[in-house]
Formats: C-alpha cells, structure tokens, sequence
C-alpha cells in the first residue's frame, strides 16, 4: 500500500451466505433422521429447518459454502442406524435470513412414498438400560427408542405416527411425552416408546397338564420372567410372543423337552432354530466366520446357518446341546437375541443360573402361518405349549425370522423376512403398480411401482386355509404401508395354484399375466443385479417343481432368458414321477423311477429297492409300466432325492429337501478331490418346432450306472455324495459352454431351490468363472420360491403397457 492511502478492507470480511434445499428419500422417518438433521446443522453453524413430507425428509440449511458443503457430504455418510438413504437431491434457493435452526411438523399431500422401517434389535443405549438397577427402564421388555424395535409389525397405515401403529392404545406418561417431544433425545417421534409406568406389559399363563381342555390362567407371582425361565429350566415348552408371531420354547439342552417339542409339533427330523445368549455359547458347536459374526451382531439379526463342527459337542464351561434340536443335519440355525425380553428369558449379568440356549422355533404346526393374535394363539397352540408368555401389544402383521447362511464370502437369503421386509428391491426398469402373488410353496408376494419392488415378509406354504388368510392380510397391509394401489396382477402359470387362483377371483378388471416358473426365477437374479434384459442370459434355474409349458413337472432347466422371452435350450431329461407328493415323501420311489427310465434293474443288493416294501414295489412296477399317474418331470431336484436312496443316505422326507439335505451333509464330509461322475449331454431328438422343446437333454443314466458301481464296489455314501455334486457342477459348466458356443452369451444366473446347496453353487459358480463367464447369484432374495414375486414382477411388466400405453424400453 502506499503512503497516504486509506486502507478500507474490514478486519473481517463478511462470510459467504447460501441456501440450500435437500430432499432425503429412503427409510428416513421413524429412525431419528430429523434429530440427526437437527445435530448435524447446529453443529455446522447451519440455520433453517427440517421436515417429514410424503417424499421423505426435506432440510432447507443456510450459511457459509462450506458448511453447506460438509453438511451434504455427511448427511448421508453418518446417517442414524436404521436410516437407509437411497437419494439425496440438493437445489439452491433464496436465502431467508432464519434465526436458528428448527424441527418442524411433518406435511405432505398424496400417497406416501415414505419407506417403513423393518423391525430391530435392541440397541446397546437400550440394552445398558435393560441391565441399570439405576435406569427407570430397568428389565422393562419392551425398551426401545429411534435406532432400535418394532417398526413394520406394529404399523397399522401411513404416515408413520403412534396414532397409526399398535401403540395407540398405550397413552405416553408425561417422562415418554417428554422424551417423545425433544429433538435431543434418542426417543424423539420413537414410536414404540414406553416404560413400566405406561406399558405394554407382560403376563404368563400356563395349563393345567392333566385337562388341557381347560383354558390356561394366570400364574402366580410378580415377575412373569423369572416364573417363566423356571418353567424352561424345568423342561416346559412356553409360548412366547414376539415382534412378528409367538415362537414355540424350550431349553435346548434338554433331550426330553427337545423330543416332546418336536413330536408335538409334527416336525419330522426338521432342524429348530437355536437361539444363544452370547456368541461364546455356541462356539464350541459350530464355525463362526467373521462374515457371521457380523451377520449375528448386526440390528436385522437373522438366523445364520452355521456349520457344525464335527466330533465332541461340549468344551468345559460350555452348554450342551441336545442331539434332538437338528439331527443328521450339516448345520445349525443360531440367532442372538433381538429383543429385550429374549434377553431377559436368557438372562441379564447377576440373574440366577437358567437355560443359556434355547429352541427358538416359529409358534405353528407345520404348514401353518406363524401365530401373531393372543386368543388364537390359547386355540391353535393349547396342544404344542405348556404356558404363554404374551403381553398386549398387538402384532400388526406375521413377520417369520429371516434365515441366512454364507455363501462365496456372502449372504445368500434361504427366508427373507424379519429385519428385512418390507425394504424394497431396486428394479432396473420402471413397472406400472403391480402386484405378483409368487407360489405355493414359501410364499412371498410382492407389490411394486416405478422402480421399487416391495417384497412381504415370508407367508409359507398356500395348502393350509389358515396361510391364505394370511397371504390376503398381508397383501393388504403391504398396499397401506407402501400407498402402491396395483393396476397389474402376476401368478404363476400353474393351473393348481392357490396363489394364482387368488389372482383370478381378484383381478377387478385389471389384466392377469401368467408367468412360467423357471422364466420368473430367472427374471428375479437379473432384477436384483440391476440387468435392463436388453442381453439375455443363460439362466440355470434347477428345483423341485415347475408347471411346464407342455404340462410337464419341469425343474432341471437351462433357458436363454430375457424379461420380454425365454427359449428352453436344455432340461433333465424327462423321467416319470409315480404318485406326485407321495414319492416326494418317499425318495426311494424316484429312485427307482430313475432306475427304470435308465435301464437299469431293481437289484435287491441297492439300497433303495430294499428300503421300498415288496407289495409296494410290485404296485410300483405296473404303475411305471402303465404309465398311470406318471407326469413326466426334469426335475433336479427329484434326481438328489433319488440319488440320495441310491447312496442308501435318505429313503423317507419328512420335511421339504430333507433327501437332498442329507446328501450334501454327506458330500460336505469329503475333503479330497474325488472326481466325478458322467452326464450324457447330447442333441434333443424332440420335433424343435414344439414350443417347450429342448436343444439339448442331459441323461443322468451312465451316472446312475457308475453310482451303482460304487456302491457294489463298497464306495462310502459320503465319497458318492461327493462325487454326485462334483457331476452337477460340471453339467452346468459343460451346458453353458455349449450355449456360449451357440449364442455368444456370456452371463449364467444360477437360480431355483437347488442353489440353496452351498456346495453345489459354490462349485458351478467357481467353474463358470474360470471358462470367463459372468455368475449372478442371488443376494438380496431367495433362490427358492421365496423370490418368485419379484421375478413375476419384471416379466409381467415387460407384456403390458406402462401407464397409459406407453410400452416399456
């Protein structure tokens, strides 16, 4: 500066001043986004506000760059734990000039698109309560706040406010009301908030064990937890309400309360679900990778199947587990508890000594829904239960537990259901609102709209009466909580199907698309890895059954697949299945359907023409031979079940894929290389011109030939087991070379029930990638028919117009 000059430059030069709209779309409200807001601008020095709307939360924020700057890049990043952020969108506007920075009432007009939060775990802020003789929610079952308890189960409509759930009736006292009314408490607008002066509250009714035609009553005693934690540790099976339905209990260390639990409940061999207080308890009894534990530990808290270790159950100091609770099987199901009343029936630090493991298994008979209502559940479990731990919080909707095994270093869903449902699938094309209702077997169906595909939580299975009613409230729930009001049913193509049928009585004048079952299985691993179907790709889809467009029972598939067609380029080789269900049950029947399709002889020295009785061997024989009650299937997998008695490993299911299960819990017990066995893959001799048709049949005659060979050779069941897996995996390599070399397709999705066998898919997926192919697995949903829907969704969307006649790209 020079001399004389006047230096006007402030000491201070005023800040930058902005403004700056953003608007928040994903699971963003009732999960404490708008404390975070809140949090996050103040500490910014940011002044405006932040709001609900139908669209999400809309923040307006003013100051300098900057902070406006930081404040976009965080409010995603460091987001509440149950906040799921799918889009932000940010737009400068005037500047206001506000005072500070305020939580302003929710608005909005129209339907919502807001995202309904599944249900969580406990927290840790909750579970340090839970455990505080200080705290004045103390061993209060039902602490919760904005990152932790129910959200989906208890939601009664949008938008998500108290007044709309299961907690109207539950009047706040005045310390919840103020918990409730300030930003800067982790209960602010948290919906379930309560404490022992406001509710829910438990209570614990119990049988008399000589005349259980008499209604339970009320046991004695103050504490309903500490009563029912002696009844456990005395061998009784309590009926427990949950978060989505009553689960059936006892202590799984208990070899005669196992036994009668599984006798009572009809459960055949199927594995319970075991539930451990602390990881450390299970240890000893299976592998826990840190992909797992991360799986167990996270707020959705599914059941992870764990591998067993083989030899001695028990380490000192450690629980023992019963034979009973999963026999023969490879796995166990594990789940950490995920409530605070889980916690407290398992026990907090200083609690008298109980059950530290417990059978933790869905409070139905076998093939029924889960049980959620309190009066149905005295009726429909007075004959399973011994006593109801239940409470008077009602259960808007079922909600099953989601179960999880890990596969390839990742998730690979077999239930997709609590902590999940009802979060959408991103769709990779725009669908008009439509509605796909999946199954019949695992049901889950699924609504949609734009490029959102809400799946339900898991129904089950559509034979029994009860499930349909289910299947019917859940549709209805998912319309409210969603605001999708379907202009486009789907079904599967099966005529028998109650699902489907469901869909014709209900169409209102809105079109029906029937969708081939393997096509739809196919269709939903292109939607979850985000494929436009502008390539199609060699779909693998193998499971148990598959109405087949030329009325076959089809499940050993390899179609070239796009959203739009499919064409049928190889299958299983048609064999008959004799009986239909019957020879489900009973796999020694498909095994010696497979012999004679083959050729091959009903030797007495094979394990599974001894385990079939001469009468109805004979009856069987003319039954093949006449072709009576016979439909022809491709099934893959009727082929494990057959070579499941062949190897003389399982003859009689008592549970779905129970012979398919024991075959890989077999086959996983060879470490070694073992080779393989022979496919005949060869050219379809079938007329190409018939739409359903083949390009090529994989034979499974030479290796049912060599498996004999084995066995008359005295080649353990294990090492056949092995050997069988290792022939399937290179079947679907040897088939999708084959494809690639006539269509230039380089993508396999590999789908169906049957890659739920990790062993299997692991190994079909590992040969795909060495020949340089693309493997889609599936991630977010089920192979089995549990991600039907979501399949029927897309393809259903491609045949019809979307909104108003505007065809799909």
């Amino acid at each position: 500066m020079t001399t004389g000059q006047v230096d006007r430059t402030p000491a201070t030069a005023p800040a930058l001043t902005a403004r700056r709209r953003i608007t928040v779309r994903g699971v963003v409200q009732g999960v404490g986004f708008r404390p975070f807001v809140h949090t996050l601008a103040t500490g910014l020095g940011l002044v405006g506000h932040v709001t609900n709307t139908g669209e999400g939360v809309v923040a307006e924020v003013e100051g300098g760059p900057e902070a406006l700057a930081r404040f976009g890049e965080r409010i995603s990043g460091e987001a509440p734990p149950l906040a799921v952020v799918e889009a932000v969108e940010r737009e400068d506007i005037a500047v206001v000039g506000e005072p500070g920075f305020r939580i302003l009432p929710s608005h909005g007009h129209g339907p919502s698109r807001t995202l309904v939060s599944p249900d969580a775990a406990t927290c840790d802020a909750c579970l340090a309560e839970l455990a505080d003789p200080a705290d004045r929610r103390h061993r209060h079952p039902f602490v919760s706040c904005t990152h932790c308890g129910p959200r989906f189960t208890i939601v009664n409509a949008l938008p998500y406010d108290r007044a709309l759930t299961t907690m109207d009736r539950f009047p706040m006292c005045r310390r919840c009301a103020r918990e409730y009314a300030d930003p800067a408490d982790r209960r602010f607008h948290a919906q379930p908030i309560a404490c022992h002066d406001c509710g829910p509250r438990l209570r614990l009714l119990t049988a008399d064990p000589g005349d259980r035609g008499r209604p339970p009553r009320p046991a004695p005693g103050p504490d309903p937890v500490a009563a029912t934690r002696r009844l456990l540790a005395d061998g009784a099976i309590v009926a427990v309400k949950g978060l989505g339905g009553y689960h059936l209990v006892c202590d799984a260390s208990d070899d005669a309360a196992v036994t009668l639990l599984r006798r009572r409940k009809a459960r055949g061999d199927k594995p319970f679900a075991l539930m451990a207080r602390h990881l450390a308890d299970v240890e000893h009894l299976v592998r826990v990778r840190a992909e797992e534990r991360a799986l167990l530990t996270g707020p959705q808290r599914p059941i992870v199947l764990l591998r067993r270790i083989p030899g001695p159950a028990r380490a000192p100091g450690a629980p023992a587990l019963s034979e009973a609770v999963a026999p023969g099987s490879p796995d166990l199901g594990v789940m950490l508890p995920y409530t605070p009343l889980h916690h407290l029936l398992l026990g907090l630090p200083g609690d008298p000594v109980g059950p530290r493991l417990l059978v933790m298994t869905s409070g139905n008979l076998a093939g029924e829904p889960i049980v959620t209502d309190d009066e149905e559940a005295l009726r429909r479990l007075a004959r399973l239960a011994d006593a109801w731990l239940t409470h008077d919080r009602p259960i808007r909707i079922p909600c099953d537990d989601s179960v999880v095994r890990l596969s390839d270093g990742e998730p690979l869903f077999v239930r997709r259901s609590r902590g999940h449902a009802p979060l959408p699938v991103p769709l990779p094309v725009p669908v008009r609102p439509a509605l796909a209702t999946g199954g019949d077997l695992k049901n889950v169906l699924c609504l949609a709209e734009g490029r959102r595909a809400w799946l339900s939580a898991h129904i089950g299975d559509m034979d029994d009466f009860a499930t349909q009613v289910a299947f019917e409230r859940a549709e209805a729930h998912l319309e409210q909580v969603t605001g999708v009001r379907p202009q486009l049913l789907a079904a599967d193509r099966h005529p028998g199907y109650r699902s489907g049928r469901w869909a014709e009585r209900n169409t209102d004048g809105r079109p029906l698309v029937r969708v081939q079952h393997h096509h739809a299985h196919i269709a939903a691993a292109m939607a979850e890895h985000g494929l436009d179907g502008g390539r199609p790709v060699i779909g693998v889809a193998f499971d148990g059954t598959g109405y087949g467009d030329d009325h076959a029972v089809w499940g050993g598939e390899i179609l070239l697949a796009d959203y739009d067609r499919y064409h049928r380029f190889g299958q299983l080789a048609y064999v008959p299945l004799p009986g239909g269900d019957t020879t489900v049950r009973r796999p020694y029947r498909m095994a010696l359907a497979h012999l004679r399709a083959a050729g091959l002889d009903w030797s007495d020295d094979l394990p599974c023409v001894a385990a079939c009785p001469p009468d109805e061997r004979r009856l069987l024989a003319r039954q093949l031979e006449r072709d009576l009650n016979c439909v022809p299937t491709s099934s893959m997998g009727r082929l494990f079940d057959a070579v499941s008695s062949l190897a003389g490993i399982c003859h009689h299911a008592g549970f779905e894929a129970q012979a398919a299960v024991a075959l890989e819990a077999a086959a996983l017990t060879v470490d070694e290389d073992t080779g393989s066995y022979p496919f005949d893959l060869r050219v379809s001799t079938a007329d190409p011109r018939r739409p359903a048709a083949a390009e090529t049949v994989a034979d499974p005659a030479p290796l049912l030939a060599a498996v004999i060979a084995d066995l008359r050779r005295g080649t353990a069941p294990a090492l056949i087991a092995a050997r069988f897996h290792a022939a399937v995996a290179d079947l679907v390599r040897r088939s999708c070379a084959l494809a690639r070399e006539r269509t230039a397709l380089d993508t396999v999705a590999l789908t169906g029930g049957v890659f739920a066998n990790t062993l299997l898919a692991e190994a079909a997926a590992r040969l795909l990638r060495q020949d340089g192919f693309t493997v889609l697995r599936h991630r977010r949903v089920p192979p089995n028919d549990g991600g039907l829907a979501l399949g029927q969704i897309v393809v259903a969307a491609r045949t019809t117009p979307l909104y108003g006649g505007v065809g799909l790209p």
